[in-house]
């Protein structure tokens, strides 16, 4: 005969471990705090191990509790998707957390097709500014620009390359390139710790902004494409964010050098959940797209 420990307090502590919060696992448990607190107790006295200790107002887990927390989460996934092999039932609403630029300028307009090839797979898209945590309750899918994480399956999308665009209206014909750029307002993205993007270009191609270049400065980059293709000046954007409105006559790229910015945009999901049927179908159709 198996020697289990209380099961219904595995549950509570698996909880407790995963929200860091006693009063979040209430919540989620529909129990009150002071009943988290006793299964916790219940727990640690079955093994005669403490399994969380506080620092100041944070909750944290012991050596010990850690090693229980990894071990119970895997057992309760594997029994959650055993549940379903078995009910029957599909998760086929998916939660996609990206990046807002790369949702409207790249998976957004390809989107159609996927539904249309799985018409009976929901995809809701949450928009992120920076990387959250990988976790899934967060959501079920990522495209951010993070990669090696434990657990996770990671591919990479896109190389980050930023070109310089400007609307055709603006183009005289018969100035070169670089005349061009030095004609026109510089359409600036500020990147925060990273500084201003055409700084960044000129520096990449050791050539000196000139003082008197007017620059209009943008937070985000997709402020300063609307800009460019609204014939406000030259725009640096990445070249999948343009490549639509470039074949659209709405910019041209100028024959100017490029640059890698070093950044790489990932599509990620837990490992363990590749093998789900909706999970999987996204999957196989992201890698069909260029």
């Amino acid at each position: 005969m198996r020697k289990l420990p209380p099961l219904r307090a595995l549950q509570v502590f698996e909880a407790a471990a995963r929200q860091s919060h006693f009063s979040r696992a209430a919540t989620e448990l529909c129990i009150t705090q002071s009943a988290v607190s006793h299964q916790v107790k219940q727990l640690e006295e079955h093994y005669g191990e403490r399994l969380f200790k506080r620092e100041g107002r944070q909750l944290r887990l012991t050596v010990k509790g850690e090693l229980l927390y990894r071990e119970l989460e895997r057992i309760f996934n594997e029994l959650s998707d055993l549940s379903m092999q078995i009910s029957g039932d599909s998760n086929d609403q998916l939660r996609l957390a990206v990046y807002s630029s790369f949702a409207i300028k790249w998976l957004i307009p390809r989107l159609s097709d996927f539904r249309r090839q799985h018409p009976q797979i929901k995809i809701r898209l949450d928009m992120i500014a920076g990387d959250p945590e990988l976790s899934d309750n967060v959501a079920d899918m990522f495209i951010t620009g993070q990669s090696g994480q434990l657990g996770y399956y990671h591919q990479s999308l896109h190389k980050e390359r930023l070109i310089p665009v400007i609307s055709p209206s603006l183009l005289t014909g018969e100035s070169p390139p670089l005349s061009e750029l030095m004609t026109h307002p510089l359409l600036t993205v500020d990147e925060g710790p990273l500084g201003l993007d055409w700084d960044r270009w000129f520096v990449a191609n050791n050539l000196t902004l000139p003082a008197e270049q007017q620059q209009h400065i943008f937070s985000h980059v997709l402020m300063a494409i609307e800009a460019a293709i609204a014939g406000q000046g030259i725009a640096l954007a990445s070249d999948f964010m343009v490549q639509a409105d470039i074949e659209r006559g709405l910019l041209v790229e100028l024959d100017l050098p490029d640059i890698l910015t070093g950044f790489e945009f990932y599509f990620s999901c837990k490992q363990r959940r590749l093998k789900e049927p909706a999970i999987a179908a996204f999957v196989a159709w992201l890698s069909q797209q260029n």
